[in-house]
């Protein structure tokens, strides 16, 4: 009686365990979608999320956050392929619009936290899916392309600390604003670098308005100090985005941050 017993448990046991492979493995995409939408506050957002949780796709928007009217929708959509390994998660990505090979991301536990690797990409965005984010982005409305691309980018949780390494770059060419007659205003490059105190830097390519800075985070905070400024024959032309940026001087704009 006993063995029969036993033999019913083990039985019962392994139809639940199949019944629930069977439903993680066919777990609809919106399992992966929402979570990350809540946990980005909302200012990501995925629709129409077709497929399931390992192998989807769905529209990527941008917008100011929950309750924010200001929203802007890539072209295209967004596909993942999510595989679990022995030492965690191997994850691709492809935006139909902006990339020619996907990202590869690979998601390790560790002891005391986790860590996120990227490998080294090279992607290309409209910069006018940045009014989607709200204030100031909707009011400086930007037109051009954004190049992005790292080099052993990854971060790491450990014991409460975010850590990165590696450097992401973004080249923002041929500007524009809404709020100047100039078209474009000019080209600029973004660096990211990490280590013990990230930093990142802003220097002007090419242009009639001159951007320059410099920030580091020191914990949690984060302290920028930058200056723009118009060439002489321009400053009419950029008077009012100069007035957005930061404090006016003159011809130029005081920007700090924190």
């Amino acid at each position: 009686m006993r063995q029969t017993t036993s033999a019913w448990s083990w039985a019962a046991a392994g139809a639940v365990l199949g019944l629930l492979v069977a439903t993680l493995l066919g777990a609809p995409a919106h399992w992966l979608t929402l979570p990350l939408q809540i946990a980005l506050d909302d200012r990501v957002v995925f629709d129409d999320a077709r497929g399931t949780l390992w192998n989807g796709s769905a529209r990527l928007g941008l917008t100011g956050g929950a309750g924010s009217n200001d929203a802007a929708s890539l072209p295209g959509r967004l596909s993942w392929v999510i595989r679990p390994a022995w030492s965690g998660l191997q994850v691709e990505l492809l935006a139909d619009c902006c990339m020619q090979q996907a990202w590869r991301l690979s998601a390790q536990p560790r002891w005391g936290g986790a860590s996120l690797a990227l490998a080294d990409s090279l992607s290309q965005w409209p910069a006018q899916c940045l009014t989607g984010l709200g204030t100031p982005w909707n009011t400086v409305q930007l037109e051009g392309s954004l190049t992005l691309s790292t080099q052993a980018l990854s971060l790491q949780w450990a014991w409460g600390r975010l850590l990165l390494a590696g450097r992401a770059q973004v080249d923002a060419a041929q500007i524009s604003s809404r709020l100047s007659t100039l078209k474009p205003m000019g080209s600029y490059r973004i660096a990211l670098l990490g280590g013990a105190t990230p930093s990142i830097a802003i220097e002007t390519l090419e242009g009639s308005l001159q951007l320059s800075g410099n920030g580091q985070w020191v914990g949690s905070r984060f302290r920028f100090e930058g200056v723009a400024s118009a060439a002489p024959e321009r400053i009419e032309a950029l008077s009012n985005l100069l007035n957005i940026i930061g404090r006016r001087d003159g011809a130029r704009a005081i920007i700090k941050v924190g």
